[in-house]
C-alpha cells in the first residue's frame, strides 16, 4: 500500500505545519510506505491529489481542514475522469470544521484518524457536482453547497483570527444578520418535478450532515443514500433569524414554518432579481452568482473510514 499525504501547513490556524512531525513520527511507526507534500498554494492540494491518483497511489490522504479535503476530492475526481479509478480517500482532520470526515465516519482528532487510516476500513459515498458562480465547468465538492446567508455568514467567519470552528460561525452570523443581508427571489427547481419560488434567507444542499463547525443543516443527511437533503429557509426579520439559530445548531428546524426540508438527485437554483453568495464545502464558487445547478454522483468516492 502506497499511501500520498497532502498537508495544508496554514489549516486549523497553523496546526497543520505543526501537525507534520506527529504524523511522520506515528507512520514510521508503523512502517507504513508514504510520500508527504505540504501544499504552496490555493488548488495545490487538488494538483497534488490528482497526479498521485494517476500515478498509481493507493490512497490521497488531506490533512487538513474542509477548504484541503474539497481540493483533494477534485484531484481525485479529476483523475477518474483521465480512467485512474484504484485510489481511495482518507483524511486527517486539522482544520476549523472537519464537517466532511465528521459526517462520512472520520474522526475529528488526529490520532484517532491515524488509527483509522491503519485500520483500512473502506467504504463508498456520494459526490456533489455543481456548475455556476466561479466554476461554469464545474466543481466537486463532498460535504455541501450554500446559498444565500450561511454562504455570508462563512464570508465574515473566516475574518475571525481569535478562534475557530462553531464559535467562528457564531460571530460570523451575529455579524451577517446585521451588517447584511439582500436575500434574493430564488427560483428552485429538484429533479425537473418541484418548483419552489420564494424570497430565500439561504438553500443548504447538503451531501453530509452540518456545515460550519457544528449547524446540523440536514441531520438526516446520509453522504452515500444517493440524495441531497436541502434545507430552504424563507426570509425572516433580524430577530427572527437569531431565535432561529439554536434549531440550526440542535438539528430541529424542520420544526420552523419558514423552513422545508426536501431531498433530491438533481436541483437548479436561479435568481429572479438580485445575486447571491455561494459557497461549496466553505469554499467560495462566488459572490455574486446568478445561477446553480447541482447534480449528485452516487457512489463515486472510496474512503477510508472508522467503523462504529
Amino acid at each position: 500500500m502506497k499511501y500520498f499525504i497532502i498537508v495544508n501547513p496554514t489549516s486549523g490556524r497553523g496546526l497543520g505545519g505543526k501537525s507534520i512531525h506527529q504524523i511522520e513520527s506515528n507512520l514510521q511507526a508503523g512502517e507504513v510506505n508514504y510520500t508527504l507534500v505540504s501544499t504552496e498554494r490555493i488548488w495545490h492540494a487538488s494538483e497534488l491529489a490528482e497526479k498521485a491518483a494517476c500515478e498509481g497511489y493507493d490512497v490521497v490522504v488531506c490533512a487538513g481542514g474542509d477548504g484541503t479535503v474539497n481540493e483533494g476530492i477534485n484531484g481525485i475526481m479529476q483523475a477518474r475522469k483521465k480512467g485512474f479509478t484504484k485510489t481511495a480517500f482518507a483524511v486527517l482532520s486539522i482544520g476549523t470544521g472537519n464537517d466532511f470526515a465528521s459526517g462520512v465516519g472520520i474522526p475529528t482528532d488526529l490520532n484517532n484518524c491515524l488509527k483509522t487510516l491503519k485500520e483500512n476500513k473502506r467504504k463508498r459515498v456520494d459526490v456533489g457536482f455543481v456548475k455556476g458562480g466561479d466554476y461554469p465547468a464545474g466543481r466537486y465538492f463532498g460535504n455541501g453547497i450554500g446559498v444565500g446567508f450561511d454562504a455570508a455568514v462563512g464570508h465574515e467567519a473566516i475574518k475571525v483570527r481569535w478562534t475557530r470552528g462553531l464559535p467562528a460561525y457564531l460571530i460570523g452570523v451575529v455579524k451577517t444578520v446585521f451588517l447584511y443581508y439582500n436575500p434574493a427571489q430564488i427560483e428552485i427547481i429538484l429533479d425537473g418535478t418541484e418548483t419552489i419560488q420564494q424570497t430565500s434567507l439561504m438553500i443548504s444542499v447538503m451531501n453530509g450532515q452540518r456545515m460550519g463547525g457544528g449547524f446540523k443543516l440536514a441531520p438526516e443527511g446520509l453522504p452515500n443514500d444517493g440524495l441531497f437533503d436541502l434545507c430552504i429557509a424563507k426570509t425572516a426579520s433580524k430577530f427572527r433569524i437569531l431565535t432561529m439559530l439554536p434549531h440550526f445548531i440542535l438539528g430541529t428546524q424542520k420544526k420552523i414554518p419558514e423552513i422545508q426540508m426536501k431531498r433530491a438527485k438533481n436541483i437548479s437554483i436561479k435568481s429572479l432579481d438580485v445575486t447571491f453568495p455561494a459557497h461549496a464545502d466553505g469554499e467560495f464558487i462566488g459572490l455574486n452568482a446568478s445561477h446553480l445547478t447541482v447534480d449528485l454522483l452516487p457512489a463515486e468516492l472510496e474512503i477510508i473510514y472508522a467503523e462504529k
